[in-house]
């Protein structure tokens, strides 16, 4: 049984970078669909099931971090990559405010955007077996933690979580009351520790935060420099 390729979507209004990638992609053994604008890109998402999307930022019509925010909001989940000639750091912040995986600077080499994504669907197929194999829960406060199906529950009110933010809280949890590391989560979650992976953390902390706020007694303190500490008083 042959096995299932697995589906890029590939927004790019550059045609000839477009098609450099896409068979680029395509002789690694990706499956890619190219869109020349942010347009057709969510087009093709509405109609296609794809397991990562690779965006540039500036595009006609509708650019990248649109793009992002609209998918995000039908997939919460889906490994999204921002391919861009920005370099301001504020850019690449709000890439990963809106939900990217990961952010690649043009020009870049085509190996190493291989190996990115490669280490992307990795992390994200690991997150899914664990999370198959295992079922865990914790009562946070008010709160009942449910990571099997990702819900974080306040009486009859259910707030669904991201696999990032199921994989951030549980290790939260696993050091309640103590500090959780700063460099495990980045580099257990994200792959690594560098700058915009811990401003992309730093994203999803508050985030957490917010979810957990109807009850007083619970806290996540940033001990600077060194992680973070779920408080729940009793």
């Amino acid at each position: 049984m042959q096995e299932k390729k697995i589906h890029i979507l590939l927004a790019e209004d550059d045609n000839n970078l477009g098609f450099v990638v896409q068979d680029n992609l395509k002789s690694n053994g990706f499956d890619v669909t190219l869109c020349p604008n942010g347009e057709e890109a969510l087009k093709a998402f509405a109609n296609n099931p794809f397991d990562l999307c690779l965006l540039d930022v500036m595009m006609p019509k509708k650019d990248g971090f649109t793009v992002a925010e609209t998918i995000r909001e039908l997939n919460k989940d889906i490994p999204i990559v921002f391919l861009t000639a920005k370099t301001m750091q504020m850019d690449k912040v709000k890439g990963f405010t809106v939900g990217a995986d990961d952010y690649i600077t043009k020009p870049f080499d085509f190996q190493e955007l291989v190996l990115r994504i490669n280490a992307i669907l990795k992390r994200s197929k690991l997150i899914t077996e664990k999370e198959e194999e295992v079922v865990f829960s914790y009562d946070i406060g008010k709160y009942h933690f449910d990571i099997k199906n990702q819900v974080l529950k306040l009486g009859n009110v259910e707030q669904k979580l991201t696999k990032k933010e199921t994989r951030i809280l549980t290790f939260l949890c696993e050091n309640m009351n103590d500090i959780a590391s700063r460099e495990q989560i980045l580099k257990n979650i994200w792959g690594n520790d560098d700058y915009f992976s811990g401003r992309s953390m730093d994203v999803f902390i508050s985030k957490i935060r917010k979810y957990l706020a109807e009850d007083e007694h619970i806290q996540i303190i940033n001990i600077h420099g060194v992680g973070f500490k779920l408080e729940v008083k009793m």
